[in-house]
């Protein structure tokens, strides 16, 4: 009876443990739907900016805006690592910081001289235990990142390539394909000139002729600096929503989990229970056997 009242408790505490990771299931799924319609309302405009800073990337054109500009030699790069605040989401923060590794590594042996800035507890908690230099880190970023709060990174970013104390940004971050697909990237926003690639136009009609008005250069100040920080505050959306996509899968494979453990351990308590029965009957059937 004693491994049956064992098994009693270790199914309370697995009903347990299902109820809270069934919560934070539908937590996540909340908070996913959420952030999913942030992504995609600010993907279609993402888009279509690094479009057009990808066609006058290429342009012909008499003024060109220094974001547009490549180094000659890339000597100082800032790498930015957008990971989580809290747990429980699977491998979404390790996918993540493997390719930070990695793209710290590379760095190195190119000798590229880079700055580390991390957003996310996880990371920097990581990071530090690696004994790696961070330069800044941030962890007001939750699953709702405002344009404001990545506008000031971004203002930043822009006033150092400018004035040439950086050559490249880096982000690495999990970039939101679709529900089914999310991949771990370390993708270069700085130049903007590594846009040109994202446009569908590219290689397929030639270069875009623009009529400006009321000139280039007034319309280039405005709309490059624009498209970066569109990216950037992107790369944020993207993060936060692959975040709770990687919970919520997470928390439904625990409940799962817990289901088909609380199973198993009912049958072993139903035998148990069994077996005590048919002790307890063949004890009062062997003392009636000797009292006869």
């Amino acid at each position: 009876m004693a491994n049956a009242r064992s098994l009693v408790k270790r199914l309370k505490s697995v009903r347990n443990i299902r109820k809270i990771t069934r919560t934070m299931e539908l937590i996540a799924t909340g908070r996913f739907k959420k952030a999913m319609d942030r992504a995609t309302e600010a993907a279609a405009y993402t888009r279509k900016l690094s479009e057009i800073v990808g066609d006058l990337g290429t342009a012909d054109l008499k003024f060109s805006h220094p974001l547009l500009e490549g180094r000659p030699e890339t000597k100082k790069s800032v790498l930015l690592v957008l990971t989580s605040n809290r747990g429980l989401c699977g491998g979404y923060n390790g996918s993540v910081l493997r390719n930070t590794l990695r793209h710290i590594k590379q760095l190195t042996e190119d000798g590229i001289e880079y700055t580390l800035e991390v957003s996310g507890k996880r990371g920097v908690k990581f990071l530090n235990f690696q004994q790696i230099d961070l330069a800044r880190t941030y962890v007001n970023f939750e699953d709702k990142p405002t344009f404001a709060e990545v506008d000031e990174l971004g203002l930043r970013y822009v006033a150092d390539y400018i004035a040439g104390r950086i050559d490249r940004l880096d982000v690495s971050y999990t970039r939101f394909d679709s529900i089914s697909r999310q991949e771990a990237v370390v993708e270069s926003i700085l130049p903007l000139s590594s846009l040109a690639g994202d446009s569908d136009t590219q290689g397929e009609g030639g270069s875009v002729d623009y009529e400006f008005q009321p000139s280039p250069q007034e319309i280039l100040e405005e709309l490059v600096p624009a498209a970066f920080r569109a990216k950037l505050f992107k790369c944020f959306l993207d993060a936060a929503v692959s975040e709770q996509i990687a919970r919520m899968v997470a928390m439904k494979g625990a409940t799962e989990n817990a289901d088909e453990m609380a199973g198993t351990l009912k049958q072993q308590y139903n035998r148990a229970r069994q077996a005590s029965i048919t002790s307890e009957l063949a004890e009062i059937i062997g003392g009636a056997a000797a009292l006869e």
